[in-house]
């Protein structure tokens, strides 16, 4: 059987409730073993000098100033013949153990102590020097503190307070961490949960929020995959349509189908290496002007290229494949489409690399934009076949750097043609 509970919420109440148990604990045994001892031993030895006095009077027949002392400390006195007493007394137990001790010390002589637990009265018969028995009867509070039964009462009114006061609260916590568990097991079967938004404190709402992401994330890979085999099987369709007809029509020649073969080559490396720009790599410490440079040099070299880089760059962690093969086709992109001039501009922040990249091409619309990240995505309508490409060049960008934790904007450039601003963290 384990002890432990396998719930959050039950370990979590077993968490805050044991340390505040067991810090009472250690009160209560430093009350008790200090406080309530010295407050009885103060009361029994103050009761048993009271009734040390009054039998000496007594011993010396002063019975008025046994009378008139016992009525203004509040104890009643008799004296008898006999008294029909239990054969066991209360000498021992742990109220009146502190007085029979004080009253054995004082007097030298036996005293029997009866406790009237149900009436909370105190007697102590004890023998006088006439043989006869004299009764001092009083209230159990003049030895016996009632602090202690209160104290214990408040330690635990203390452990039921908390613990109804925090028991909410653990358990709105709890509520948030089962929504969280249900909408992620919903999430791992590709199933949605409408109406799910972060819940709880700043933690766990952070926590949903990464979920959240993921899960869009994951959404977005699923769709580019799907997109990434319907595109192969319908560009790659094309060519091996054509191919076959010019075979079976004897009119295929040797530059035709080189041509095909390089087409279909050209369409399976950009898949590939859009497939490729989410595989795992090592981060390693980049800068980036030596790699924007080198790229700019080979994709633009019949262009006019100005470069805007600082001569002390910032260097950070970053998987350098990736981020490469992300700016080649920035670069390449523009490359493809400027006019005449191709300007990058790195600017450097204490939280940020930005990297700006525009060309004097024809540029973008403006609602087109967010489709020009798209996968398998050609804006020109006008393209042939011979001027290459699969729709992946921007894509295979995003993805790498959304990877990194950056973002990538595709904004007007002064130059007449598209700008496009990366933003990666540091």
């Amino acid at each position: 059987m384990k002890l432990v509970p396998r719930s959050f919420l039950g370990r979590t109440i077993l968490m805050v409730l044991i340390p505040l148990i067991v810090a009472l604990l250690i009160v209560t045994n430093a009350f008790f073993g200090n406080h309530w001892k010295r407050v009885h031993a103060t009361l029994a030895r103050t009761l048993s000098g009271e009734i040390t006095t009054m039998m000496h009077f007594l011993d010396e027949g002063d019975t008025k100033a046994v009378q008139m002392l016992a009525h203004d400390i509040g104890i009643n006195v008799t004296v008898n013949d006999t008294l029909n007493r239990p054969k066991h007394n209360d000498n021992n137990d742990r109220e009146a153990g502190e007085l029979a001790s004080n009253l054995h010390k004082r007097l030298k002589q036996p005293a029997d102590i009866y406790i009237d637990r149900g009436k909370r009265l105190l007697y102590v018969d004890i023998p006088t020097k006439n043989n006869k028995i004299a009764t001092f009867g009083t209230s159990m509070h003049r030895i016996y503190s009632t602090s202690a039964e209160v104290f214990l009462i408040w330690v635990l009114g203390a452990i039921i307070i908390v613990s109804i006061l925090i028991t909410p609260f653990i358990i709105f916590h709890t509520r948030s961490i089962k929504r969280i568990a249900k909408a992620a097991n919903k999430f791992g079967r590709g199933m949605d949960v409408p109406g799910f938004k972060p819940s709880g404190s700043s933690e766990i709402r952070e926590a949903a929020a990464a979920m959240i992401t993921m899960k869009e994330r994951l959404n977005r890979y699923n769709k580019t995959r799907t997109d990434m085999l319907n595109a192969v099987g319908h560009d790659l369709k094309t060519p091996l349509t054509r191919m076959r007809l010019a075979v079976e029509t004897d009119s295929a020649t040797k530059e035709d189908l080189l041509h095909n073969i390089d087409r279909m080559t050209e369409m399976v490396n950009g898949y590939l290496a859009f497939a490729r720009g989410e595989m795992p790599e090592i981060e390693q410490a980049v800068e980036l002007p030596a790699m924007l440079t080198r790229i700019a040099r080979d994709a633009a070299q019949k262009k006019k290229i100005i470069l805007n880089l600082p001569d002390n760059p910032v260097q950070f962690y970053a998987r350098p494949n990736a981020l490469t093969s992300a700016f080649t086709n920035i670069i390449e992109n523009a490359a493809r489409f400027a006019k005449k001039t191709l300007q990058i501009t790195e600017i450097d922040s204490t939280d940020s690399v930005t990297v700006i990249i525009e060309d004097d091409g024809p540029g973008i619309p403006d609602d087109k934009k967010a489709l020009a990240l798209q996968p398998f995505v050609r804006l020109d309508e006008s393209r042939k076949e011979s001027t290459g490409g699969t729709g992946l060049g921007l894509s295979i960008a995003q993805t790498a750097i959304e990877n990194h934790g950056g973002e990538i904007f595709l904004e007007n450039s002064k130059l007449g043609g598209l700008k496009v601003r990366v933003v990666l963290p540091l």
